[in-house]
């Protein structure tokens, strides 16, 4: 996939309804887990509890729906890039849904739909609808809509 560029706002409105993406397979392994629980203080033992895990109802550990969550950036990245506007700040998450866990070892990948595109004063805000997929799921991981203020 390439990475696709946003140099300016037209391109942004253009852009509305389309999808971008997928990004390629990322694996989410028990160290990125561990690693999650470790700067969240998370340790909930279906994250990091191997062993109690194995009996327990997803038969290993599972990731922290936030720890998939806080990807988003990252995955994006692969993406595309907005080089519109002086700055991009995380302004804000809509509709956050994680139908179904994600297994420690899955590889998961981000889809990407530009969603909204609308200014207030000379701030300008970008909601970009994102789709975590897991390979061999039946269900996506995460389905969210982030806000993103594009200062000028």
């Amino acid at each position: 996939m390439a990475l696709r560029t946003f140099a300016s706002v037209a391109e942004i409105h253009e852009a509305l309804g389309q999808q971008i993406g997928p990004t390629e397979w990322f694996t989410i392994d028990q160290y990125r887990i561990d690693s999650f629980a470790d700067a969240t203080n998370d340790h909930q033992w279906i994250h990091c509890d191997v062993e109690r895990s194995a009996i327990g109802p997803y038969g290993t550990t599972i990731a922290h729906g936030y720890l998939t969550l806080s990807l988003l950036p990252a995955l994006s990245a692969e993406l595309y890039t907005i080089e519109a506007g002086s700055a991009r700040i995380n302004y804000g998450s809509n509709k956050i849904r994680y139908p179904q866990a994600v297994r420690a070892g899955d590889r998961i990948r981000l889809i990407a739909t530009i969603k909204d595109f609308r200014s207030e004063s000379e701030n300008m805000f970008l909601t970009v609808g994102y789709m975590v997929e897991i390979d061999g799921g039946e269900k996506p991981a995460l389905a969210a809509e982030t806000v993103t203020l594009i200062l000028p």
